[in-house]
């Protein structure tokens, strides 16, 4: 099934990068696999995915323990100031940076990792409560200046998760005001080069819109069924 849905995957954004004359290796696709196992990320592995995407720091700890650094990692859920350490030793990207406090969290510990920790920052285009992220321009430009002052962070672009809606319209709009913020920001002196934006759902549109990052879960790997833990699936 995972081959087969792979197969199907890369097809469609061929197909669809073809349309809007983008070059398919621009496009990174994150396989999503949280609640899956180790055998489901070494099969995706097989088949030539590399980057996988985790939104629980302790669960990325313990896959990048069994799995070591064959694969890229991304770190893409909301992650507290406690579990910072965990996220900045496994990813190679931390897509989910929402606050100066996180930031300087994530610096203190790649410090200690003698490393420079790639992170996003997060906007919340939709604008909706039940979502994270900075709100408006002035936020993001804000938090990207600071950034600048952390030695062991490299801000490379911004984050964002549309609605869950059928209205392409509202979803279309998200991504591409993420698309004209990082222009905007870009003007301001800086040289952002990803935009993490599109799902299962809405990955066609987040391509049309200039996507560099895709964050696919369900497609690759079917439903998750509600697997409590990833040990036992």
């Amino acid at each position: 099934m995972i081959a087969e849905n792979i197969k199907h995957l890369r097809e469609r954004i061929t197909v669809k990068c073809a349309e809007f004359k983008r070059n398919p290796q621009e496009i990174r696709l994150i396989a999503v696999s949280k609640f899956f196992g180790v055998d489901a990320i070494n099969e995706a592995n097989s088949l030539g995915i590399t980057d996988f995407g985790e939104n629980k720091a302790q669960e990325l700890r313990d896959k990048q323990e069994i799995l070591g650094d064959k694969v890229a990692w991304h770190f893409i859920g909301t992650l507290q100031r406690n579990k910072v350490k965990y996220a900045v030793k496994a990813a190679s990207f931390i897509h989910s940076v929402d606050s100066l406090m996180l930031a300087d969290e994530i610096n203190i510990q790649a410090q200690k990792f003698d490393k420079v920790q790639k992170i996003l920052l997060e906007v919340n285009t939709s604008l909706e409560d039940s979502k994270s992220g900075l709100l408006d321009s002035v936020e993001v430009i804000d938090l990207a200046k600071q950034c600048l002052t952390l030695s062991n962070i490299d801000l490379v672009g911004l984050m964002t998760m549309a609605p869950f809606t059928d209205d392409e319209s509202i979803i279309r709009k998200s991504f591409s005001d993420l698309r004209k913020l990082k222009d905007e920001i870009n003007k301001n002196g800086f040289d952002l080069s990803e935009l993490s934006m599109g799902m299962t759902n809405d990955y066609e549109i987040a391509i049309e819109e200039g996507a560099t990052m895709l964050r696919i879960g369900s497609a690759i790997f079917g439903q998750r069924n509600n697997i409590k833990d990833w040990r036992q699936s």
